[in-house]
């Protein structure tokens, strides 16, 4: 074969690669993921939501390609990334929240979407009911929001010479309403005064902790909110340096330093996010998939934490613990 013919054969070969590889890109399936945190604070959830991909055959960048639109707290994107999400096509959409899951129901009814919210999907209108959600809609509820009044019990346990016991929300939240109204009853059958403190930004996270001091507030209860979570290193750095024992809703962030959290297995949510979302993609109805709930609750402690702050764990709280961190 002459050189010629052979530059030919190559530059030939070496054109139609990039198209066939276009061709199998096209093929592949498509997640939009949609969140309200960085990539930072996701970055341990997205890989439980790409592990129960896998569970279902699914790998990212090869069988499955995955389009991230994050928030990174802003609740006012929410509209703009999931029309954009719409706009491509993509197969399915995994919304993290509440906020995330009705928004992303107003704007198609054609998109199966999975959901990861901390309330009841029933009573916010994202299902028709948990064994057969009807629609377009199915996923994972952590049922954090019915936690609140565990949470005040154990930190007021943790705290029993704590009288006022601030309880921090984000007002853009769509449940910071009844979270509050739900925390302020149980407080009023426990004799606690229980301040609300609001933040949705950074500045107000910090401006939150100011106003804590002043209160002279024995404890802090974290609101569940996503922006909190995306947040969690900021929230324990606070309480540190003030010096404030706080509860929080998942094991996250008493990993990074916090002195308590109760709540489910969030990763574990995000896995069961990831199930559902190969489940649809192999052919399943979202309608057919019931909502899943959790099983278990994580209560973990964290002694070192504890230490810093001068507090005895009571061991009544230690005998319950489902993780203690030394």
């Amino acid at each position: 074969m002459n050189r010629r013919k052979l530059m030919l054969l190559l530059g030939g070969a070496m054109t139609a690669a990039p198209g066939a590889l276009r061709a199998q890109q096209e093929a592949r399936p498509v997640i939009g993921f949609l969140a309200n945190g960085s990539p930072v604070s996701l970055a341990g959830f997205i890989a439980a939501f790409n592990q129960g991909l896998r569970e279902t055959g699914y790998l990212e960048d090869q069988n499955v390609a995955i389009e991230y639109r994050l928030t990174e707290g802003r609740y006012d994107r929410l509209s703009a990334l999931i029309a954009d999400l719409v706009e491509r096509k993509v197969d399915v959409i995994a919304a993290i929240g509440t906020p995330t899951a009705q928004s992303a129901k107003s704007t198609t009814s054609v998109i199966p979407i999975v959901f990861n919210v901390g309330d009841d999907p029933v009573e916010s209108s994202l299902v028709a009911s948990l064994a057969r959600p009807g629609g377009n809609l199915t996923g994972v509820t952590t049922l954090n929001i019915e936690l609140h009044p565990k949470r005040l019990e154990l930190l007021s346990e943790l705290v029993p010479q704590a009288k006022v016991i601030a309880l921090l929300v984000n007002p853009m939240g769509p449940q910071t309403e009844r979270i509050v109204r739900q925390s302020r009853e149980n407080a009023r059958v426990k004799g606690l005064q229980v301040p609300v403190l609001n933040a949705s930004t950074e500045s107000e996270i910090e401006a939150a902790f100011a106003t804590l001091i002043q209160l002279h507030a024995g404890g802090l209860i974290s609101g569940s909110d996503p922006f909190f979570t995306s947040r969690r290193e900021q929230l324990v750095a606070l309480a540190a340096r003030h010096g404030v024992p706080a509860i929080y809703q998942w094991r996250e962030f008493t990993a990074s330093g916090g002195l308590i959290s109760y709540g489910p297995s969030l990763s574990a949510a995000y896995r069961e996010v990831g199930v559902y979302a190969g489940k649809i993609l192999k052919g399943a109805k979202p309608a057919d998939l019931p909502v899943q709930q959790p099983t278990t609750f994580e209560l973990v402690v964290n002694l070192k934490t504890a230490k810093a702050l001068g507090l005895a764990v009571p061991p009544s709280i230690l005998a319950r613990a489902d993780e203690v961190i030394e």
